[in-house]
């Protein structure tokens, strides 16, 4: 109040001067003072009566220039019509005008000081200094966050985009200041210490090359989750991590029908076999965010379960009826189960998967994955689940391993559940194909981190082997699309984009370690192949639907009529 009025005695008694070119009159420069006085009052008698109304304001916010603003013109307005009420007027019918102007630039000039002085109060002095790498929403949310959050550990310096027409532009009063190419003078001249890459759909590729860049200058590089992981569109600074081997290999921009995938999980009833797995757990949590009407975690590892609900709810009691425990291999438990849950879609992510092991044994290969998909299928067909998503694998496409040729017959068995006599418009049974997925337990990642931090050597199969990669948000997030636009019968294969040399990827890591590792060629295993495909080469696949996923088809199984001859094919 007091900076308030104080500024209305500047202002008046300035106006008076500027209206009568610097040489105003002793009187008039008193009456002004006066004025100024009277007028700042006012301006206080009008805030106050909008703060009793409408509330009050944090100081230098848009809600406070708004009644600022708003009051002054109100006592501009006060003024000059009193200035009508005299003859002679005491002053010019102009001044309470430029005043006013004057009297609010000065107002909300201390205001902002005001509130700068406090942010950077807040800031506590062993917070990490940060670039901000991405202008558009969500480096706007970051850097909003990092700003007002005193406690988040993070000041950033500026911030870098390579759009061009984003340069000197400036959010949160952080200063765009070039793009990626700007980085290392900016990183040395600010003494910056870390690199937050604040772009969803960011590519490996591009984030490759910004690490390389930073393991160069020392700086810790941190991205935030793609799309399809954050909820709700909002970023939040608990979701800046570091950048991992996942995000080198397998970023890139996907785009998916959300309204479709919330059409069609919105107020259902779900459930999801080997809902404990990598794979499983993850479309728990997406299909979660549709607001589904039941989702039913079916698992038969209960430490599985425990992990999956602490996700979900933070407390991992193992109660609630969501929480299923059961064996796919048990025909009549699965019929009990679907007859309580009364699902109305079906995501089969349960199998056995790891080649070497079914290489081994390929009678645990035929009663899990190949017996117990037809045990899921029946009870879904019992009771009429209207769609049925199996989750299948690249090694299914031209098969040469015992894991490849059962999951070949789990995906006829879904194409052959449901004969064409008994079709309803609503039934879909479809698979989905892809390959591997970076961050899965068992993955070859967890192995390479291992022998890292052991000290090496590191084995890779083969100098030429290549594989394909996607981090599993990602994957299971076009599963979700692809059981919005697959059709009954269908194979759907995932565009893993281009393989990736299983060599190049052991390198990478060794060098992010530090260390001087050696590797080892340790040969290529029974059943396994030089390089995988997404797709048989007897099969035709199109991508009239979505660019990243293609429609095939397999030759149709009857369920009931399957036995162990697939394994000697």
């Amino acid at each position: 109040m007091a900076w308030d009025v104080a500024c209305w005695s500047v202002a008046v008694p300035f106006a008076s001067w500027l209206r009568f070119d610097g040489s105003p009159t002793s009187t008039l420069m008193l009456k002004s003072i006066a004025l100024g006085c009277v007028l700042g009052i006012l301006q206080i008698c009008i805030l106050n009566v909008l703060q009793r109304l409408r509330g009050r304001h944090i100081v230098g916010s848009f809600d406070e220039i708004s009644a600022v603003t708003f009051s002054a013109a109100l006592t501009v307005l006060v003024a000059t019509m009193g200035t009508f009420l005299f003859s002679p007027t005491p002053i010019p019918r102009s001044v309470p005008i430029i005043a006013g102007a004057l009297a609010l630039v000065l107002m909300l000039a201390g205001r902002f000081t005001l509130r700068l002085i406090r942010q950077r109060n807040r800031t506590p002095a062993l917070a990490e200094r940060v670039i901000i790498f991405g202008a558009g929403d969500s480096g706007e949310q970051i850097v909003r966050q990092m700003i007002s959050d005193p406690n988040s550990g993070y000041v950033p310096i500026a911030i870098l985009d390579d759009n061009p027409s984003k340069k000197n532009l400036r959010i949160h009063g952080i200063r765009v200041l070039g793009g990626s190419d700007q980085l290392e003078s900016l990183a040395r001249r600010t003494s910056s210490t870390a690199l937050v890459v604040a772009i969803t759909n960011i590519r490996s590729s591009e984030l490759l090359r910004l690490d390389r860049i930073c393991t160069t200058l020392g700086l810790a590089l941190r991205t935030i989750p793609t799309t399809s992981e954050i909820v709700g569109g909002a970023v939040k600074l608990g979701d800046i991590t570091h950048v991992s081997e996942e995000d080198l290999l397998g970023r890139r921009p996907i785009v998916t029908d959300e309204p479709g995938i919330q059409m069609l999980l919105k107020d259902r009833r779900i459930l999801i076999t080997g809902a404990g797995g990598s794979i499983g757990s993850e479309l728990v949590r997406q299909v979660f965010r549709y607001e589904p009407e039941f989702v039913g975690i079916l698992d038969r590892d209960e430490s599985a379960m425990h992990a999956v609900q602490l996700t979900l709810d933070g407390r991992g009691l193992l109660s609630g009826e969501d929480l299923i425990l059961a064996d796919i291999r048990d025909e009549k438990r699965l019929q009990e189960v679907f007859s309580t849950v009364r699902p109305d879609i079906v995501f089969h992510a349960a199998a056995l998967k790891h080649l070497s092991l079914l290489e081994r044994y390929p009678d645990e290969a035929h009663k899990t994955n190949v017996i117990g998909t037809e045990n899921v299928l029946k009870a879904a067909k019992s009771m009429g689940v209207q769609v049925f998503v199996n989750i299948s694998t690249d090694k299914a496409a031209d098969p040469t391993s015992i894991l490849g040729k059962s999951k070949l017959v789990t995906e006829r068995l879904t194409a052959g559940a449901v004969p064409e006599r008994e079709l309803t418009p609503d039934t879909r049974y479809m698979s989905v194909r892809f390959g591997n997925v970076l961050g899965s337990r068992g993955s070859v990642l967890t192995a390479f981190r291992y022998q890292i931090e052991k000290g090496g050597p590191v084995t890779v199969t083969d100098p030429h082997v290549t594989r394909y990669f996607m981090t599993i948000p990602e994957a299971v997030h076009l599963v979700l699309q692809a059981a919005v636009i697959g059709n009954h019968g269908e194979t759907l294969i995932l565009d893993m984009g281009e393989p990736v040399r299983i060599l190049d990827v052991a390198e990478q890591m060794i060098e992010k370690s530090g260390r001087r590792l050696t590797i080892e060629f340790t040969g290529l295993r029974p059943g396994e192949k030089l390089d995988e495909v997404l797709m048989s080469s007897r099969e035709v696949g199109s991508t009239d639907k979505h660019p990243l996923v293609f429609h095939t088809k397999v030759v149709p199984m009857e369920i009931g009529v399957s036995d162990s001859s697939w394994m000697r094919s």
